[in-house]
């Protein structure tokens, strides 16, 4: 993959502008790629929150470490800050589809604004896509276009709040279309778990521990090739419990072992499983079982 220089749009007025598309309210667009003129892209900042629409494969997206290629009617969210960008080898293409953009300012203050990190698929990677069904697809369009009906009217006091409630409604609706998606590809998902559990596994019985330290919910992410969020989001409802916790719960099966071996002090055993004090492996132990390790040792 070429370096490629990164363009920033820090406002929605200048991604308009790129776009070809008029500015009907500073922090907010709906854009129809369809209307845009034959486009160049590169890796792309913004200063926003973007969502893309894609309605025909319009070429590979690199986004964090993963590219990409589209499909017909898919999903991708992106958080501001992030970079992305399609490479299509310096040929201008006619980008298809539509993006919904949004600046941070709008949402200071609403409810939305309070409650974006709930909405935990802006940091998926760009592979954990939403695929849309027809029937979603035209769910999306209809959220799309209501919120562009309300940015051609004139602004008045209550224009902030219905184009904020329309953005609200359309990421709940990708909130249940994500779960759809995580049950539709349940079997893909029982092989996640299954190659969790065996890292966790392997990771607790080796000097990992030790060496690198408490195993961390980021770093078998990182080997399943997924992003935290998309990671923690599907252990969860795979599993109703957090990943965080299934490896805590792994890890009090091996300590109990651990412990009824008498070869082991409380202290070694927490240094062991990368625990950089006793009392903080005592804390954990006792809030799972009920007993501290000591007290656990004893009654068995």
């Amino acid at each position: 993959m070429e370096n490629q220089e990164v363009e920033i749009y820090n406002t929605v007025s200048e991604y308009n502008k790129m776009a070809n598309h008029e500015t009907l309210h500073p922090l907010v667009s709906i854009i129809d790629f369809s209307k845009s003129d034959p486009i160049c892209q590169y890796r792309r900042k913004f200063g926003f929150y973007t969502v893309f629409l894609k309605d025909v494969m319009c070429g590979d997206m690199q986004y964090g470490k993963h590219s990409y290629d589209y499909q017909e009617g898919t999903l991708v969210f992106i958080a501001p800050g992030q970079t992305y960008g399609i490479y299509n080898k310096d040929r201008s293409v006619q980008p298809a589809g539509f993006a919904l953009i949004f600046h941070p300012d709008l949402i200071k203050g609403t409810n939305l604004g309070k409650n974006m990190k709930d909405y935990s698929f802006f940091s998926y990677d760009v592979h954990e896509a939403l695929h849309l069904s027809e029937k979603e697809r035209e769910v999306v369009l209809d959220c799309f276009k209501n919120i562009k009906l309300e940015l051609e009217q004139a602004i008045d006091k209550h224009s902030k709040s219905l184009i904020v409630n329309n953005i609200e409604l359309f990421l709940n609706y990708c909130m249940r279309f994500y779960d759809r998606q995580f049950i539709t590809r349940d079997h893909i998902n029982q092989g996640v778990i299954g190659k969790f559990e065996n890292l966790v596994d392997d990771y607790l019985k080796s000097e990992n521990p030790k060496n690198i330290g408490f195993p961390m919910v980021n770093y078998f992410a990182e080997k399943l090739n997924l992003s935290a969020n998309y990671f923690g989001d599907l252990i969860k409802k795979e599993l109703g419990i957090s990943a965080q916790e299934f490896i805590h719960n792994k890890l009090i099966d091996i300590a109990k072992e651990q412990i009824l071996d008498q070869g082991k002090t409380i202290s070694e055993i927490s240094y062991d499983l990368g625990f950089k004090y006793p009392q903080h492996f005592t804390r954990l132990f006792k809030t799972k079982v009920g007993v501290s390790p000591s007290e656990y040792k004893v009654l068995n």
